[in-house]
């Protein structure tokens, strides 16, 4: 029960700063307790990179912050040998990608090569620098900001790279009564310095191995298969690895915690499936059409 409390205030407290959007909040939150990354594509100006901060603060994590753009190297990401003159040595100077939780902002402005390195990093927890690998902190996690694909000056991500994220969401607008708030005062990014960790990184740790044990009854499982497998036959274009279920089964579980379930049930696949899914689509589909899908798939009764 400590642990749905302190859930629910970390989502509280991020609603201080980026008000009406809980249902993100919660998802987006859902995903990094279960050692996902996150992509939030949107317009500018929408709180994507404030909404990364203050989940960041909230966790206690140690952050850090590229900026993509197409001069960006692989090298600022990972940090780079430099050469010491005192001793003729060439210690590592580590890169922004050496944080807990590392918010790349615009990664699609960023070229293809600089893209590679942060997936390497996402996909194996390590980078290479010159024949040497070194292990990225635990627990780690990326959420990363992209600019709506078309746009001049940006890179598309491929889908073998798009897999790498366990879930893609949309802020949009935050609707009238919550932009009420912001224009106010009592929501906005002027409270994002108010914010305090929720929890430290131990009771995080402690939490994320608990939403990876969280129990999933046999019903569920088919229930999770059965939405990616109705998927998988709309359209021979589309292409659903066995990333893309696990990651629907890991985000229900940290869905159901932040629930308050010690237990995943339907509404939890339910609420995490257009999001897990889209961005592993081609492009002509919408989240109208999963959630379509969804509807259209048996829900088990029994979730126990």
């Amino acid at each position: 029960m400590a642990q749905h409390e302190h859930l629910k205030e970390i989502v509280s407290s991020v609603e201080r700063v980026i008000a009406g959007q809980r249902d993100a909040v919660t998802l987006i939150l859902a995903a990094l307790l279960s050692g996902g990354h996150v992509l939030l594509e949107d317009r500018p100006g929408v709180g994507k990179t404030v909404l990364a901060r203050a989940l960041a603060t909230t966790l206690g994590l140690d952050t850090s912050r590229i900026q993509g753009t197409p001069d960006l190297l692989p090298t600022d990401i990972t940090g780079i040998h430099v050469f010491n003159p005192a001793d003729a040595s060439w210690p590592f100077r580590a890169g922004p990608i050496f944080a807990s939780l590392v918010l790349v902002d615009e990664f699609n402005r960023a070229t293809p090569k600089a893209q590679s390195a942060l997936l390497e990093a996402m996909a194996e927890n390590q980078v290479t620098v010159d024949g040497t690998t070194a292990q990225l902190p635990q627990p780690f996690m990326v959420i990363a900001t992209q600019n709506p694909p078309g746009g001049g000056g940006t890179h598309p991500l491929v889908p073998a790279q798009l897999d790498r994220f366990a879930l893609m969401t949309k802020l949009g607008l935050p609707g009238r009564e919550s932009e009420r708030a912001i224009l106010s005062g009592s929501a906005g990014f002027a409270h994002l310095g108010g914010l305090t960790a929720v929890l430290e990184r131990p009771e995080l740790v402690d939490l994320m191995l608990h939403v990876r044990n969280l129990p999933m009854a046999p019903s569920i499982v088919e229930y999770v298969l059965n939405i990616v497998d109705a998927v998988r036959q709309v359209d021979g274009e589309v292409w659903l690895s066995v990333r893309a279920s696990a990651s629907l089964a890991d985000v229900a579980r940290g869905h159901a915690v932040i629930s308050g379930r010690s237990y995943v049930a339907p509404e939890d696949v339910q609420a995490a499936a257009p999001h897990v899914l889209i961005h592993r689509l081609p492009r002509q589909f919408d989240e109208s059409v999963i959630r379509g899908i969804i509807r259209s798939v048996e829900v088990p009764v029994a979730s126990r």
